[in-house]
């Protein structure tokens, strides 16, 4: 399972249409909105993932 980077839940990345590439890593979505919010501003959601 993967993890929505906007919203936090998990997402079986085997059967979501969402998804978006962003610096060669795929990331997955639970729904249309978290994928549009990723979209407009990948860094945003990605921060926490850094530190």
């Amino acid at each position: 399972m993967a993890v929505d980077p906007v919203c936090k839940m998990e997402v079986d990345e085997k059967t979501t249409p969402l998804k978006s590439e962003y610096q060669g890593k795929i990331y997955y979505f639970c729904a249309p909105g978290c994928k549009h919010e990723f979209d407009k501003n990948p860094e945003k959601y990605l921060k926490d993932e850094r530190s």
